[in-house]
């Protein structure tokens, strides 16, 4: 229970939050130029009348994706699977479709055999 309790703090100034409206996310590394958002400033300490730069939802319609090279998914799911659950989604993306890549060309590869 200490483990979440020393989490907890940091976590939210990792986090990144995606706009419901368009996909926009706003990483806190970056930060953003439309209302002079400096690079390191949480989601939290933004002003309340910030607008999203894409289509200019309110900040209320901002959702918490989680921090950039977290795995996603349940802590507790981690040890299942073959080591997939522990991919960042980045991971998995590439994963996914350079298999599909793969199968393709192994596929195409076929037409070769006479």
């Amino acid at each position: 229970m200490s483990d979440q309790a020393t989490e907890t703090p940091e976590t939210p100034a990792l986090n990144q939050y995606e706009c419901n409206a368009c996909g926009y996310v706003y990483e806190p590394s970056k930060g953003s130029s439309s209302g002079n958002i400096a690079p390191g400033t949480p989601f939290e300490e933004i002003p309340q009348g910030w607008r999203c730069p894409v289509c200019g939802a309110p900040r209320s319609q901002f959702r918490n994706i989680g921090a950039t090279a977290e795995a996603s998914g349940f802590k507790e799911n981690f040890g299942y699977g073959f080591g997939v659950n522990q991919m960042t989604s980045q991971q998995k993306n590439l994963l996914i479709f350079g298999g599909l890549i793969l199968g393709f060309l192994f596929f195409l590869s076929l037409y070769g055999l006479q």
